[in-house]
Order: structure tokens, then C-alpha cells, then sequence
């Protein structure tokens, strides 16, 4: 019988740590994953707020203009896209979840510019990506060739401003992220970034796509270092090789738009 007890306190003790050790685990995998998840979150809602702004400059611009119906229509499709936008930004629960948010932010933007493009007795505009550089800037106008530092050239989406610097020798205008104490562009920030990216470029000229996710899995051989996501490893992927590792042994944006 008293063996039977201490085999019983055995039994209840392992099933007893088992179960903490349990709960630790899915208490630090949930942690790995907010924390994951909360400078992407940041990300895309600065996005919605922007894009909200500019609906505020866009009511303005047209605001002394009677709009047709398709117009009104487009105008609509903007404000539907931003309320939409901004549900879907309040519901995340992880990093792949954002690609729909930016999707909807894309969709937006361009709806926009068919309300200024009708406005203004102009044609449609083509449906392009948003500018390589941020995509907050809006539907790209050309390509333009550009290099990062110690990488090859290649043919990138840019708005017209951004378009200007790059062949006027500045620097472009690049949205940023926070990697730990680093500020890197949007591309360097790793995998966890890749579905934001997604939303705005992933319809867009398939091969070209297959180039940007590219830049956030490392798949040219720069930035390996980021893991799952998380940012580690920023020095030594910079050291094997960056952004020019990634820029190499591929043709670039071209063919975008066409």
C-alpha cells in the first residue's frame, strides 16, 4: 500500500510539472508571438491613419466640384476601403493577417486616384504598384533604377517625387522599421514583415512579387539572420552580404504596369 502511495506522488508530480511546463511554453510562444506581431500592428495602422488623411486632403481638393456617378462611386469605394481598413488593423492576431489589410489600403489608394483622375477630366489611371520605396506614397508612375548601397541596379515602382530623387542622385524616400535599437527599411525588417509587404506588391507582375518576398526570406543570400521573424541578427546578415546579396542574380521590377 505505501509503495502505491509514493508511486501515485510520483505520478502526480511529473503530471503536475508536465502541465507547467506546458503552460510555460504556450505562455512564452504567445509572448514570441505579440511581440512578433505588435511593430507590424504599429505599422499598418500608422498606414490606416494615413490613409485617412489623405481621404481628408481628397475631400478637400473636391470639395467646390460636382462629382459624377463614377466619382461619387470611386469616392465611396475609398471610404469603404478606409472603414474596412481599420476594422481589419483592430483584429489582428498575427503578421500574416496584415497582407489583407494592405490589401484593402491598395485598393483604397487607388480609388482615390480615379476620384482626382474623373475630377480633372482625365483617363483612368493604370492600376500600378505602389511606390517600392513607401507604399504609403501611392500608385508608383515609372520605373527608375536604383541601387542600395553595395548592390546591384535594378528597376523599381516609384512615385513621382521618389522618381525625382533617385535620377537626380538622392536618396529616395524610405519608409523605415524599428530592429531592436535599428532603423532599417521596411524590406531589412524581417519575415514578419513580408505579408505587409504582400498586400500592396503580391498582385502585381508575379515574377516581381517572387523578387520582393525574396528581400524578407533571405532567398538571394543576405539576411538570413533575422530567424523567424524576430530582427536577431542583423550584423552578421549584413555581413554575408544585405540588401546587395538580395538585389543579385535577379532582373528586377521591370514589367510592371504592363
Amino acid at each position: 500500500m505505501e509503495a502505491l502511495l509514493v508511486l501515485l506522488v510520483i505520478v502526480a508530480a511529473a503530471v503536475g510539472g508536465a502541465t507547467y511546463f506546458a503552460s510555460r511554453s504556450s505562455e512564452r510562444a504567445a509572448a514570441r508571438a505579440e511581440a512578433e506581431l505588435a511593430p507590424v500592428r504599429t505599422l499598418v495602422e500608422e498606414d490606416v491613419t494615413a490613409l485617412g488623411v489623405e481621404l481628408q486632403g481628397l475631400d478637400a481638393d473636391v470639395a467646390a466640384h460636382s462629382l459624377d456617378a463614377g466619382a461619387t462611386a470611386d469616392y465611396q469605394r475609398a471610404l469603404d476601403a478606409y472603414e474596412a481598413a481599420k476594422v481589419a488593423a483592430g483584429r489582428l492576431s498575427s503578421p500574416d493577417e496584415v497582407r489583407h489589410v494592405t490589401e484593402i489600403l491598395e485598393d483604397g489608394r487607388y480609388a482615390m486616384a480615379c476620384v482626382r483622375a474623373r475630377v480633372d477630366g482625365e483617363p483612368l489611371p493604370t492600376r500600378r504598384p505602389p511606390c517600392f520605396f513607401d507604399p504609403r506614397h501611392g500608385l508608383s508612375v515609372a520605373e527608375v533604377t536604383w541601387a542600395p548601397p553595395g548592390g546591384a541596379s535594378r528597376d523599381v515602382p516609384a512615385c513621382a517625387l521618389d522618381a525625382e530623387r533617385v535620377r537626380a542622385g538622392a536618396e529616395p524616400d524610405v519608409r523605415q522599421v524599428m530592429v531592436g535599437p535599428q532603423r532599417v527599411p521596411y524590406w531589412q525588417g524581417g519575415r514578419a514583415y513580408e505579408p505587409y509587404a504582400a498586400g500592396y506588391y503580391g498582385a502585381f507582375a508575379p515574377m516581381q512579387w517572387m523578387f520582393m518576398g525574396a528581400l524578407f526570406s533571405g532567398g538571394f543570400g543576405g539576411f538570413d539572420g533575422f530567424g523567424d521573424g524576430g530582427g536577431e541578427g542583423i550584423g552578421d546578415a549584413a555581413d554575408d552580404g544585405g540588401m546587395g546579396g538580395m538585389f543579385d542574380g535577379f532582373d528586377g521590377f521591370g514589367g510592371f504596369g504592363e
